[in-house]
């Protein structure tokens, strides 16, 4: 069976960056996905289509391909009193906002005096990525799946 729109795709994969720094890597698990469905980072699920189970290759993914490119405008300066509640500001801290289009992840990239400055885009944005990845199976998406967009896990159950 081959990767194609509404397929559930379940892959190991070692992510690095242009330095060749391993970012992230699949645990003992593969990962599923839903093909098609935007799960995932749109370079990536465009080089897997019309490979199988079995499939083992390296995957270059440009920025705009990945996570975007790096937005200055997204660099904001927040008074410290945004952040009520919190004790301790500093940076590489992660926060959660609301946005106009949901809720964005925000890091503390410096303090200085009653400022914050954050910055809400992607950790990865900007970055060239690499994924070497080894497809472990490919399957038909259940009903569910399909209409929530999303893989339900084992067996594409809810849990």
């Amino acid at each position: 069976m081959t990767v194609e729109n509404g397929k559930v795709v379940s892959f190991h994969y070692t992510l690095t960056n242009a330095a060749g720094e391993v970012l992230d890597k699949s645990q003992e698990h593969p990962m599923p996905y839903l093909h098609g469905a935007g799960n995932i980072i749109p370079g990536l699920e465009k080089e897997l289509a019309g490979k199988v189970a079995g499939d083992k290759l390296t995957v270059n993914v440009p920025a705009a391909e990945a996570y975007g490119e790096y937005h200055e405008q997204l660099v904001n300066e927040v008074p410290r009193e945004a952040f009520q509640g919190v004790d301790v500001i500093e940076p590489g801290m992660q926060f959660q906002a609301g946005t106009p289009e949901g809720v964005q992840i925000i890091t503390v990239k410096a303090v200085e005096g009653d400022l914050v400055i954050v910055d809400a885009n992607h950790p990865l944005a900007g970055e060239d990525l690499t994924f070497e990845v080894e497809i472990v199976e490919v399957r038909e998406a259940t009903e569910e799946e399909t209409a929530h967009g999303h893989v339900h896990g084992v067996g594409g159950h809810h849990h």
